[in-house]
């Protein structure tokens, strides 16, 4: 494995991942959502609702909504990472405002607290017309030197 201090840092990654100079991971490409912009603490996802993401009732499954938020905010804490250090998501609550069926989802995230070992972020999920449908919270842990080996942003 490379020197710590050879990987990009957290910003880098994120600006290539937007730029589409590297994949998305696996997991955002299984879904379909994809990170769009980024800036220090904060960055945006896009995702196109249709009826792959419907659950029983038909509309957007919750899980979706979660998977969405926690790629924003992750994303956001992902901005803010240092060469030798990762992150994880340890917690996330989310509130869903509206139902959702075939619209282009905006999740925004953001930190409210970075801190050394524990940060808080948010995300808001828009639809099209820019109304609020789903309001998240997470709490992140940072990783570093050991903790963080074979944990870091992988470019793909």
């Amino acid at each position: 494995m490379a020197d710590p201090a050879d990987r990009p840092t957290g910003m880098e990654y994120m600006k290539k991942l937007t730029s589409g100079e590297i994949s998305h991971p696996p997991a955002a490409l299984l879904m379909g959502f994809r990170w769009v912009n980024v800036g220090p603490g904060w960055a945006v996802v896009k995702l196109k609702a249709s009826a792959e993401h419907e659950n029983l009732m038909g509309s957007m499954h919750g899980g979706i909504f979660a998977s969405l938020a926690d790629a924003a905010m992750g994303g956001a804490m992902g901005s803010t990472l240092v060469n030798d250090e990762a992150h994880t998501t340890l917690e996330l609550k989310i509130n869903f405002l509206k139902p959702v069926w075939d619209s282009d989802l905006t999740a925004k995230g953001r930190i409210i607290k970075r801190g050394r070992t524990i940060s808080l972020a948010e995300a808001e999920i828009f639809d099209q017309k820019e109304n609020l449908v789903a309001k998240s919270t997470g709490t992140f842990m940072v990783l570093n030197g050991k903790k963080a080996k074979g944990r870091g942003m992988k470019e793909r």
